[in-house]
């Protein structure tokens, strides 16, 4: 299996925006009135129908503007989302805020965005308009640098909030008295003629706006309105039509929507005769697919598509070449896969799923389809669970995340129009490791709260979902709760002589005695434990148990146990070629063995376990990991590395919202560590180091902590940025710096000279610039020439 590529956000949360895949043409006054009204509102909302840009206008602002925003630009895309109650949740998720604690997600947000210069972008707000409006309001009286940039078919409604109308793309004028004659001078082109041209240009590279061509194109402009959508999906047309013929063919349409002329059509109704079109040019199983398609809430992948699309009229294996089709016909978007090891997704823009899905409804067999993807999201779920100890585990929590929304729009249909809470309950349940290594902690114990209370359920599901759930609260230091569930579980294992319940009761009340200080009975639990799981042949209840045993025999001071607790561990991993145990597993070894006083191979273990959960962007495995190291560090007298790490370790904490969560029982190690550290270098010489540290970027952090050399310079915290742009990107910008044009630099290394001028387009997206000087003085000032040096300006 490919190794996975570290997923570390910029600094400890993922300050950014996506990647502008096509170029963004005009709104140059638009932009202009967004920013005016950001700079004097806290709360700026963008409104107009849906295909007139209003979340392409948000985000290019926001790029624009991020420089102003020091804490980040954060954009929040709620379209895929359904439920009212997970929106603060799902708010913190976008700002990677992996608070596990049991707070409520609104608290949780207000407390991270309270001092914060940040901009939040709510894009599709309408169908949640209610809850974004509560919340709007709630962050921007709790948060006085907050600003929030909302996209929406209708204001949000809230004090303070400015609005603006988006508006269609300018049009060319209609043609008058000499318009055509041969020697004019070439009008300059509208905003919307642009569009349809560089959009044309992507569709046919061989495409250009001629004198010829140019009356038809100005009228398709016009016939659509100006509307970005529309203009986009008529394009696509020219790979068979000339602007000529599609202009004729558009009048077509609009003539039977109206009756007589096109030119009464109303605007709203424009995109959706477009629409209309391209879904009449679909034959009738891609017609069929694009509906079934329409119950995916983010994207899907092939295998899916097959499982929860094929029958009643589309056989199987028809679909894959349905699916081709359909991307064909630009109704489905290709999204290259994140790794090797992933499938190519697909997705639908949200404009087209809700035809798609009107049509579904209207057919009658939306019901139909949503039972086949929760039955398809079960199955994933479950095979998942069955994965969770082998060599596919990483791959599989991988594939997972990709499809978040979709399992918890399949989780939301169970327990609400199916009144299906058994399925619910086994596959939340299925989902735990989910749960905890995707960030979604909170989230978890939410759907399995709902399904625990839906109904009883087969005892063995409900155990398990009890189990599972008590595991979620521990992690959140909601021992109570905890305790509550593993008491039920317990009554339901010994009932039924389920031995797994039995065990993993025994294993997190184990945890809950470490919580209470009570070690010795701690260790008898997990004792107890781990030899149930060894009977069960339930490799990864034993290895869970193995790293707690691990952790209370060295708290103990029992290091031989310890040590062999780790090992043994280590060892059944190593059998099963398992990741994220063995990597808490080295964690909790390299405890033992430095309190036996081998600091080198602790240190070793430590890093070894924080490269691994560096790939799976685990940050509690790496916030335990960095924890380690700078007690190793303190104890071998290298006290300012460990003041540094102390430093690094404040802002994890702070994302996490609680230090050591779950491994409470070893923060007299940090106390120690601080305390002593702070004693050898002096107050003054201690904060300025824990300072540096705090204000490393992650992937400087990682390096200095794994003792490797740093992406740039020293890591004083006053490191310069990694460059935002790519290998080739950073070749072009060098040739921008020494005055080629777009075609010079086609020719200089040999590509296409619209492939030039689209990565111009995006080196001036990415740096928020508006000129080829301004990338030039960029490119002096950061970018080193082909020896390593800056260049130096003679």
């Amino acid at each position: 299996m490919d190794e996975v590529a570290p997923a570390i956000p910029k600094r400890w949360q993922a300050t950014g925006l996506p990647p502008e895949v096509t170029s963004f043409v005009g709104r140059r006054h638009e932009m202009a009135e967004v920013k005016r009204l950001l700079s004097g509102a806290r709360v700026v909302t963008l409104t107009g129908p849906g295909g007139v840009g209003k979340s392409r206008l948000a985000l290019r602002v926001a790029a624009d503007v991020q420089r102003a925003f020091p804490d980040g630009v954060w954009l929040v895309e709620l379209a895929g989302l359904e439920s009212p109650e997970l929106l603060a949740g799902s708010v913190n998720e976008a700002l990677a805020i992996r608070d596990v604690s049991h707070r409520p997600p609104v608290e949780v947000l207000m407390d991270h965005l309270r001092d914060k210069r940040a901009l939040l972008i709510l894009d599709n707000c309408e169908h949640l308009l209610r809850a974004c409006a509560v919340l709007a309001g709630t962050l921007v009286r709790s948060a006085p640098s907050l600003r929030i940039l909302a996209t929406s078919r209708q204001a949000l409604g809230i004090a303070g909030e400015q609005t603006m109308v988006v508006p269609t793309l300018p049009l060319p004028p209609p043609p008058g008295p000499g318009a055509l004659r041969p020697f004019a001078e070439p009008p300059a082109q509208s905003e919307a003629v642009r569009l349809f041209t560089e959009r044309a240009t992507a569709v046919l590279p061989d495409f250009t706006l001629t004198e010829a061509n140019r009356p038809a194109v100005e009228q398709i402009c016009r016939r659509l309105d100006g509307i970005p959508l529309a203009i986009e999906l008529a394009v696509v047309r020219l790979r068979a039509l000339s602007p000529e013929e599609l202009l004729a063919r558009l009048d077509d349409r609009f003539r039977l929507l109206t009756s007589g002329s096109p030119a009464t059509l109303p605007r709203q109704q424009t995109l959706r005769a477009l629409i209309d079109w391209s879904y009449a040019l679909c034959t009738e199983k891609e017609q069929l697919l694009w509906e079934r398609i329409s119950v995916f809430a983010d994207g899907l992948d092939l295998e899916a598509a097959e499982a929860v699309c094929s029958g009643e009229g589309i056989d199987h294996e028809e679909v894959v070449d349905l699916v081709i089709g359909l991307v064909g016909k630009s109704v489905l978007i290709r999204e290259d896969p994140p790794s090797a090891s992933t499938a190519t997704r697909y997705r639908l823009l949200e404009t087209i799923r809700q035809y798609g899905r009107e049509k579904l409804v209207a057919s009658g067999q939306e019901g139909t389809l949503q039972r086949l993807h929760l039955d398809h999201y079960r199955r994933l779920a479950a095979e998942a669970y069955a994965r969770r100890f082998g060599p596919l585990q990483v791959a599989w929590l991988g594939r997972l995340k990709l499809d978040h929304a979709n399992l918890r729009t399949a989780l939301e249909y169970s327990l609400t129009e199916a009144g299906d809470a058994s399925t619910a309950l086994g596959m939340a349940a299925d989902l735990l490791y989910h749960w905890i290594t995707s960030h979604y902690l909170r989230e978890g114990r939410h759907w399995l709260d709902l399904s625990l209370l839906g109904g009883a359920g087969p005892d063995e599901a409900r155990g398990r979902a009890l189990w599972s759930n008590s595991w979620l609260a521990v992690i959140q230091a909601d021992v109570v709760s905890a305790a509550t569930m593993l008491e039920e579980a317990g009554k339901i294992g010994g009932r039924a002589g389920h031995e797994p319940i039995q065990g993993y009761v025994a294993l997190y009340s184990g945890m809950i005695a470490m919580f209470r200080g009570d070690v010795d009975l701690a260790i008898s639990l997990y004792e107890e434990a781990a030899e149930c799981h060894r009977a069960d042949d339930d490799p990864a209840g034993q290895a869970l148990a193995l790293v707690r045993l691990c952790l209370a025999h060295s708290f103990r001071g029992d290091w031989s146990r310890s040590v062999s607790a780790g090992e043994t561990c280590i060892a059944l991993c190593d059998a099963h070629e398992e990741g994220w145990h063995r990597a808490y597993a080295m964690m909790a070894l390299g405890i033992g063995v430095w309190c036996q006083g081998d600091a080198r191979r602790a240190a070793e273990l430590e890093k070894e376990s924080l490269r691994f959960n560096r790939s799976l962007d685990d940050l509690l495995g790496i916030g335990v990991n960095l924890e380690v190291l700078a007690w190793i560090a303190a104890a071998g007298d290298d006290h300012r590395r460990a003041a540094r790490l102390l430093g690094i370790l404040e802002p994890v904490w702070q994302v996490i919202g609680a230090p050591l969560s779950g491994f409470g029982h070893l923060t007299r190690y940090h106390d120690e560590c601080e305390d002593r550290t702070r004693e050898a270098l002096g107050k003054q010489a201690f904060e300025t180091l824990v300072r540096q540290g705090s204000k490393m970027r992650c992937d400087e952090a990682i390096a200095f902590a794994l003792e490797e050399r740093a992406p740039r310079g020293e890591p004083s915290g006053e490191a310069e940025e990694p460059s935002p742009l790519t290998r080739r990107e950073t070749e072009i910008a060098r040739l921008v710096a020494q005055g080629l044009s777009n075609k010079e630099i086609a020719a200089s290394l040999t590509i296409a000279q619209r492939t030039a001028e689209g990565h111009v387009e995006h080196i001036m997206t990415k740096l928020g610039f508006h000129s080829r000087a301004q990338i030039a003085v960029w490119t002096g000032e950061h970018i080193r020439n082909a020896d390593g040096d800056r260049p130096t300006g003679t």
